[in-house]
């Protein structure tokens, strides 16, 4: 998220912060509200437009979120998404998408509490990693036609028991209310969220082979250079990717691998 909406997400982010510590473990109830208000934002374009409308005062809206959460809601979630509607979006959309990141945010505040957030971090790559070449579990776990009861019942038969309960909410809700996005693709965002949360970057890296510690230091040594900033490389070897590797960074990704370089090639040869 940038430029208008990305600012008001920021400016939430440093108004929720102190909230979440002074929460401590509360912080995952807290994230477990928002996550609800951003699904029946999903749900409702009319509410997402009001909250969201440009032409509408600021306290008007306002007023709007409070009158609608003011039951059954913790008042710091009242606040949160009021202060939300004051502010400006670019899309309507995108007073949604931040409701889920500022929950996602507060349930890993939770673990941080607790000393779990490094695990937690670590147990979404982990996951992501284990579903490489395992289409059918992947099928499962996307397809819409899919049941989301049974989407549900195959992550809690692959996790229950193995991993920290944040995790296994995260993982839950990946495929249970996707947003549109993939199952690992969201595995993938709620890792590089618990990354920031460490104050960390994040690069995701793609490789056809298993890639040598020498390899692995050069990467993070050029990423490093690149970002300005200590860079942590979670790597994933998929057989599918010929050759090559494809790194992502935050919204930024660079696509090394062999197919990409011969569609580019291709696109060369017809323009």
């Amino acid at each position: 998220m940038r430029g208008t909406s990305g600012a008001s997400l920021a400016q939430a982010q440093d108004r929720f912060e102190p909230v979440l510590r002074a929460a401590g473990e509360g912080a995952f109830a807290l994230g477990e509200e928002l996550l609800t208000v951003a699904a029946a934002l999903d749900g409702s374009v009319p509410l997402r437009r009001a909250l969201a409308d440009p032409s509408r005062s600021g306290e008007d809206k306002a007023a709007l979120a409070a009158d609608l959460l003011r039951e059954g809601f913790d008042g710091r979630v009242v606040d949160l998404v009021s202060g939300l509607a004051r502010d400006r979006w670019a899309h309507d959309g995108d007073i949604a998408d931040a409701v889920e990141h500022l929950g996602v945010d507060a349930v890993l505040a939770s673990a941080e509490a607790r000393g779990a957030l490094e695990r937690v971090e670590d147990e979404l790559f982990r996951v992501t990693r284990s579903l490489v070449g395992e289409r059918e579990a992947r099928r499962v776990l996307t397809e819409t036609s899919t049941d989301p009861a049974r989407r549900k019942a195959f992550v809690d038969a692959l996790l229950a028991g193995k991993v920290d309960p944040v995790t296994q909410f995260l993982a839950e809700r990946a495929t249970v209310a996707p947003r549109g996005r993939r199952f690992v693709a969201t595995l993938v965002w709620l890792g590089d969220v618990a990354a920031r949360r460490r104050r960390r970057l994040v690069a995701s890296v793609t490789s056809g082979t298993v890639l040598s510690q020498a390899q692995q230091d050069r990467l993070s040594a050029l990423l490093e250079r690149a970002y300005g900033r200590a860079v942590q490389l979670n790597v994933t070897v998929d057989p599918e990717v010929l050759g090559g590797m494809r790194i992502q960074v935050g919204a930024d990704v660079v696509d090394s691998t062999v197919l990409s370089r011969l569609v580019d090639a291709r696109r060369r040869l017809v323009s």
